[in-house]
């Protein structure tokens, strides 16, 4: 499939090979632990054993390698094993990483719970502010992480500013695209060395299946990559890498969809008196406005606010939801929202990391948009 077709074509078409065998327009689900040797060594297209590679699995990569502009996409059983994957072929005792100071609450436990006690250090910055993540480099830094959209203050950070920062450090740039989605923006072609996503969320759509990706463009760190998922075995089973294939079909129009009822959501929001700050990149007002503007098509179906009345009144908007599913996670077709004080972020407590209280986030889904907003102003009061 070449990479000069559109977006919309590249996720219907991409690693997406009629089945050779009987003509499926859809790549069958190759449901199997190992594979038949044509003598010793005789190996069918380089498959032997399904953790090494895996035929739907080698689909959906192709796939994510076209959607990023990278040349190589590596899939995974969840977000949180892509990355984990990703420190431990960067990194080893000693080294140091910087990260951003609004970021998945996993991402910060992995770094502070399980990487530190590896040797790995690191140090938190405001990777909107450029200026901050140079400061923050120190002679070890091997990585610079960064999110944007950030989850779940919704910060934006340039990322081909921060990528200039990384090349003179000698350090790899990290993006986690997960709230954007390669349809809305490319770091690749930014600058980035790595981009990660939870495929969880709007790759897979549906709410229906857990994963992670990795993908990159430099060929030597991508074979490292491919040893490490080999060799730690965290990596996609073949009916989670063809939920996550089906859902990115319709990436581009669910992108759509999510960003105009976000923009929506997010004006109503700035007009209740019972909320004090609204967080969406797509508002002027916002702080990373022209940036995002500059790097990403559109703004994205996730927008967070602050209620006045503090936490309580928070978790008293969460419980009067209707539409809008009280829940963890992000990215579905549904409509959720949460307390990411008390939920998913709740492992930052007490950290550079600790989200305000009063802070709701919601994933703004694909229903109707006025029922959305009626939702909103009945679970606000």
């Amino acid at each position: 499939m070449s990479d000069q077709h559109s977006f919309e074509t590249l996720a219907i078409h991409a690693g997406n090979t009629a089945d050779p065998l009987t003509g499926a327009v859809v790549p069958p689900i190759y449901q199997v632990s190992t594979y038949k040797q044509d003598g010793v060594g005789g190996l069918r297209g380089g498959y032997e054993y399904s953790r090494s590679a895996n035929p739907t699995r080698t689909a959906l990569e192709e796939n994510l390698a076209a959607l990023e502009g990278g040349r190589r996409g590596l899939a995974f059983a969840s977000g949180l094993a892509a990355e984990d994957c990703l420190l431990r072929t960067l990194l080893t005792p000693g080294d140091h990483v910087v990260i951003p100071n609004d970021a998945y609450g996993g991402t910060f436990r992995l770094f502070a719970k399980v990487a530190s006690r590896w040797g790995v250090e690191f140090s938190v910055a405001d990777t909107s502010d450029v200026a901050a993540v140079r400061a923050a480099i120190q002679p070890r830094t091997k990585a610079i992480w960064v999110e944007t959209p950030s989850n779940p203050l919704l910060g934006i950070t340039d990322i081909a500013a921060v990528a200039g920062v990384a090349r003179s450090a000698g350090a790899r740039l990290v993006v986690d695209n997960t709230f954007a989605s390669p349809y809305l923006q490319q770091p690749l072609a930014l600058g980035a060395d790595v981009v990660v996503h939870s495929t969880t969320k709007y790759m897979g759509g549906h709410s229906d299946v857990v994963g992670g990706a990795l993908i990159v463009n430099d060929p030597e760190l991508a074979e490292e990559l491919a040893y490490h998922q080999n060799a730690m075995g965290a990596v996609a089973g073949p009916f989670d890498a063809w939920l996550v294939l089906r859902g990115i079909k319709t990436l581009a129009v669910r992108m759509d969809r999510h960003t105009e009822n976000a923009i929506k959501v997010a004006e109503l929001l700035t007009r209740h008196p019972k909320v004090t700050h609204v967080l969406y990149p797509g508002l002027p007002e916002h702080p990373g406005h022209e940036i995002a503007a500059k790097q990403m098509k559109a703004f994205g179906g996730m927008v967070s606010f602050r209620v006045a009345g503090g936490e309580q009144a928070a978790v008293e908007v969460c419980n009067r939801a209707k539409l809008f599913t009280l829940g963890e996670s992000l990215g579905g077709v549904e409509s959720l929202l949460e307390h990411p004080g008390r939920m998913t972020h709740a492992s930052a407590a007490g950290s550079p990391l600790e989200v305000p209280a009063d802070l709701v986030r919601l994933s703004v889904g694909i229903e109707n948009g006025d029922d959305l907003l009626a939702d909103l102003t009945q679970a606000l009061g």
